[in-house]
């Protein structure tokens, strides 16, 4: 079976997400695509490395024609979709609280979306269709999956992340106190809490892996990739003078840790200027911007509204049905469906 060969090898976040679509399309006979020829052949759209990596194998074993779309294109017009029709979409987190953002369309632009998928993309976007992307990093999520999987024996990205949830970082990070004898540097504004060196202490701990908790481990490592995102993340933005910065990607999870983190680094070098957002459905805007794609290619006039009913939508446009898959919010457990309505 397909989903036992995906899973019996390590994929990055992106190429199971399309494997999954992929499958729950095939289970729904309902989905086809809006101009199928006479032969029924399901044809979705997708976007993303796993869209190029596995189109001859979903082809093949579940009869899939997968409708590439460019990513960067589908990351930022999803990104924008959201944050112009999803009420509460955008939200900042601090000392465990969130706090939703209220987003003015008329003043959105410009702003830095930061996708954390595998790696990290940190993209400039002046507008519908007007992008740029200025940096990025290979140190992600895949690198926290990676390395965490040596460490620690986990064998998902879930297990980790939950793992680190019960861990204490300052076991292996060294802090600011360690060096100064537990007093701070605050000519330089640093407390004796901040983190001087991630793992540091085991250069002087006489113990080896084995000594470690693996909690701990996945708690200092997750700390250290989070805190390295936020700071680039904000030096970017400095750079480019955005005063907007949307982190977004499967790497979160609406997971408190990493969200709290990545708001405390770009607080810590903005020295209190700049806040992070994070976005509700951060790990859909490459399959929402594929989805409003359609727009693009031959049936103008697409609109979307929002609810908050099913999981799948699908409209019927001369005679034909166009579908898309828009999975349950991570956040919230709460469901969004993309309706279309076709101008005359």
């Amino acid at each position: 079976m397909l989903w036992r060969q995906a899973f019996s090898r390590q994929y990055a976040f992106e190429d199971i997400y399309v494997l999954f679509i992929c499958l729950q399309i095939k289970m729904n006979p309902g989905f086809r695509h809006h101009d199928a020829s006479a032969s029924d052949k399901t044809l979705i759209k997708a976007t993303g490395g796993g869209a190029y990596k596995f189109a001859d194998l979903i082809k093949e074993k579940l009869g899939v024609v997968l409708d590439k779309e460019d990513e960067m294109d589908c990351l930022v017009t999803g990104a924008n979709f959201l944050l112009k029709a999803v009420h509460q979409e955008a939200f900042t987190y601090v000392d465990g609280q969130k706090e939703f953002v209220q987003i003015d369309q008329n003043d959105l632009y410009p702003y830095l979306l930061v996708n954390i998928g595998s790696g990290v993309s940190m993209i400039k976007v002046d507008g519908d269709g007007k992008f740029e992307r200025i940096s990025g990093t290979s140190v992600g999520g895949g690198t926290f999956w990676g390395l965490g999987r040596l460490l620690t024996n986990c064998k998902s990205f879930d297990e980790l992340l939950e793992l680190s949830h019960q861990g204490n970082n300052r076991v292996i990070d060294m802090l600011v106190g360690d060096i100064y004898g537990g007093s701070e540097y605050s000519k330089i504004g640093l407390t004796s809490t901040n983190i001087a060196s991630s793992f540091g202490k085991a250069i002087s701990d006489n113990k080896e892996l084995k000594d470690y908790k693996p909690e701990d481990v996945a708690r200092s490592l997750l700390r250290m990739i989070s805190n390295n995102i936020g700071q680039i993340s904000y030096l970017n933005a400095l750079r480019f003078g955005l005063k907007r910065i949307f982190f977004a990607g499967f790497f979160i999870r609406g997971h408190a840790y990493t969200m709290d983190t990545i708001s405390v680094a770009v607080s810590f070098w903005s020295k209190g200027d700049a806040k992070a957002m994070f976005l509700r459905h951060e790990g859909f805007l490459g399959a929402l911007g594929a989805f409003v794609s359609y727009e693009n290619h031959g049936l103008g006039g697409l609109k979307t509204h929002q609810s908050v009913q099913q999981f799948a939508v699908s409209k019927t446009y001369a005679g034909k049905k166009i579908c898309c898959l828009v999975n349950e919010d991570l956040n919230d457990n709460e469901s969004i469906d993309f309706g279309v309505a076709f101008a005359a």
